[in-house]
């Protein structure tokens, strides 16, 4: 089954209602993001989610210090990196990592060797000049047709209801990330359109007995 996780999230109702559809992830965006959330109201949300929801800490060239904070924290099971870390910090890293590669095209998959045997997961988004993420715009997923990997991947990049069984059906991906396509606005998810995405993911999965 294609794990799913759902980004951005800001406030506790949203949480609690995606928690409701089956998710198996929420990230949490803590660098400068218009969804980006403190570390004390990510806390206050994590302790009311349900068990074996995995929390991720979204962030962008952390210090050792932040990330230190976000480990003693206990609120988050992966730190999913967005920037140009290098390695000794990554091998201080507690937690699961998730690196997040931006795609344009076949030159940025450069940056996927220069971590695969740092990291336990690879997210593949869209390459946008200043944003983390949640652009709402997808990549040329045939970018990662060439690709060999070592790890698990999870796709995001303007996921959602109209596209998400097109992208599983060419990526093939091991998990998939939902944000800006199934918001209302930036940090107000629209549950609605959650779970019609959710839907989708399911209907696929099951075709293809995962």
């Amino acid at each position: 089954m294609i794990r799913i996780k759902v980004c951005g999230i800001t406030n506790l109702q949203d949480a609690v209602s995606i928690c409701k559809e089956g998710v198996d992830a929420l990230g949490f965006i803590l660098s400068d993001s218009p969804r980006r959330i403190e570390l004390p109201k990510a806390y206050e949300i994590s302790n009311a989610l349900p068990p074996f929801v995995s929390r991720v800490a979204v962030v962008v060239n952390p210090t050792e210090a932040q990330l230190r904070e976000i480990e003693e924290s206990r609120v988050f099971d992966y730190v999913q990196l967005h920037g140009s870390e290098d390695a000794e910090l990554i091998k201080k890293c507690r937690l699961k990592v998730i690196k997040a590669i931006k795609l344009d095209s076949e030159k940025d998959c450069k940056d996927i060797l220069v971590y695969q045997d740092l990291v336990d997961y690879f997210l593949f988004d869209t390459k946008t000049q200043n944003a983390i993420g949640g652009t709402g715009r997808t990549f040329d997923w045939r970018i990662l047709e060439k690709v060999k990997l070592k790890r698990p991947f999870i796709l995001a990049g303007g996921l959602g209801p109209e596209n998400i069984a097109e992208a599983i059906e060419k990526v093939r991906p091991n998990a998939v990330d939902l944000n800006s396509r199934v918001e209302k606005y930036p940090g107000k998810k629209d549950i609605e359109l959650v779970r019609k995405t959710i839907r989708k993911i399911r209907e696929v999965s099951n075709y293809h007995g995962e």
